[in-house]
């Protein structure tokens, strides 16, 4: 090989953390070789025992200094060394193409699991949050402008709920990843009499590959991953950016703790939400991942093509990044602090207009027409330099007659989430249901895990 070639084609670097999953197959391959009588039972035996002590070889060793392209290469020269010429015999029937689509299915639906369990973290850390914030009312925004009073619990339910969907999501890549492709060969399946229902059983995956030849080449799974991975990015970022907004001073509806915030190197004042922040700036690279697979997979000829080898990079960095960010992030959750008397403090009369609208409503007035009042009288307010709950009932009824004095009982807080009490409204029933949902779902998840 070309000097300038050689390290293009090395994948070692990348794929040398399937180890574990290579002889996994190996040892699945090997049986399966003796049930079909392309080995004898010492052969096989001999096989088995040898790859025992190369993984314990590696496990002890590491793989430092081994002059290979990959991990295939690595396994099977010290199972040369461990077990002799018959190691010779383990790579009858089978291709690098379904050898390595086998090891990374392995390592894709034990990560999906690694996921789900730091995201039913995160998810514990919303609910709590939520249970905290049941009574707390807060300005719910729209165009980043106040809009409506709503619970905090509403708000910490509304990230949960889009978390519990990236869990779902996780899982279906998991399920996505189950089939085995292992008999599938080079391209046109394996001329031996594999059993490979029984591979599959032993091996975990849920179902067979139904064609060889797309069996090599599908990574559709991966790109699942990814996905969720991408919009597990995304959700974390906007969590991210609702933290650091309403842990500010001008918000100041949320205090992080010590232990996930940091200090300026010049400034002693500062508070920093590292945690959301780096959480924010983490999702780039996972969307970047999902963007890698796509544009890789678009156009390739059907087989098996050397492309595929970057598979890995982008499968490995988007589990890495989600492990490493989503302990922090449920931390940051769980150890924050509601801050309910400056969520108050914040609240202006005007998050009540559509309340007053609705008042008019109840008496009869079509909406468009009391939409219209309620505008006007805004306008009053403002011009008058007063709070919309500061114009009295005479300023109200010039604009409209059928505003009586049970007007001022329109500008309550509470009042007001609990008249929003449909089904995932934010009324303190409607909100404790959302709760209870929230934990039956978690439950199940966590049972399902």
């Amino acid at each position: 090989m070309a000097p300038e070639m050689a390290p293009l084609n090395l994948s070692l670097g990348v794929d040398g953390r399937l180890w574990a999953e290579d002889i996994r197959g190996s040892v699945a391959w090997a049986g399966a070789l003796g049930a079909a009588g392309v080995l004898t039972a010492s052969e096989r035996d001999a096989i088995v025992e040898g790859l025992a002590r190369v993984a314990a070889r590696i496990e002890r060793e590491g793989l430092g200094g081994a002059p290979e392209e990959d991990i295939h290469s690595v396994v099977e020269r010290m199972l040369g060394e461990a077990a002799g010429p018959v190691a010779g015999k383990l790579h009858t029937g089978r291709s690098r193409n379904d050898q390595s689509s086998t090891g990374v299915r392995l390592y894709g639906m034990a990560a999906a699991d690694d996921v789900t369990g730091e995201l039913l973290g995160l998810l514990r850390a919303l609910h709590g949050m939520a249970e905290q914030g049941v009574d707390a009312v807060m300005p719910g925004y729209t165009h980043m402008q106040q809009a409506q009073p709503i619970r905090a619990a509403h708000w910490a339910l509304s990230h949960f709920f889009a978390f519990l969907r990236d869990a779902e999501r996780v899982r279906a890549a998991k399920v996505a990843a189950s089939v085995l492709p292992l008999g599938s060969g080079a391209i046109a399946g394996c001329p031996f009499p594999i059993d490979r229902e029984k591979l599959r059983r032993e091996l975990g995956f849920a179902r067979v590959s139904e064609n060889s030849l797309d069996a090599v080449s599908d990574r559709d799974w991966i790109c699942d991953f990814a996905y969720a991975g991408a919009m597990l990015g995304v959700h974390l970022s906007r969590l991210g950016e609702d933290l650091v907004l309403f842990s500010s001073k001008e918000f100041g509806f949320v205090r992080l703790s010590d232990g996930y915030s940091t200090g300026s190197s010049l400034m002693p004042q500062k508070r920093n939400p590292d945690a959301a922040e780096l959480a924010r700036g983490k999702s780039g690279r996972l969307i970047g991942n999902l963007t890698t697979m796509l544009t890789l997979l678009k156009g390739l000829p059907t087989g098996y093509n050397r492309d595929l080898q970057e598979d890995k990079e982008a499968l490995f960095d988007t589990v890495d990044t989600l492990l490493l960010t989503l302990p922090a992030v449920a931390g940051a959750v769980a150890t924050a602090a509601l801050q309910p008397e400056r969520m108050r403090a914040d609240m202006d009369a005007q998050l009540l207009a559509t309340d007053l609208a609705d008042y008019l409503v109840r008496r009869g007035v079509p909406f468009r027409t009391s939409h219209e009042v309620i505008g006007r009288l805004v306008r009053k307010a403002e011009t008058l330099g007063v709070s919309l709950s500061e114009l009295d009932v005479a300023a109200l009824r010039a604009e409209h007659e059928a505003f009586q004095a049970d007007v001022r009982g329109v500008f309550d807080w509470e009042a007001s989430t609990d008249a929003r009490d449909v089904a995932g409204g934010t009324s303190e029933r409607a909100v404790r249901q959302q709760l209870a949902e929230a934990q039956e779902r978690l439950a199940r998840l966590a049972a399902e895990s």
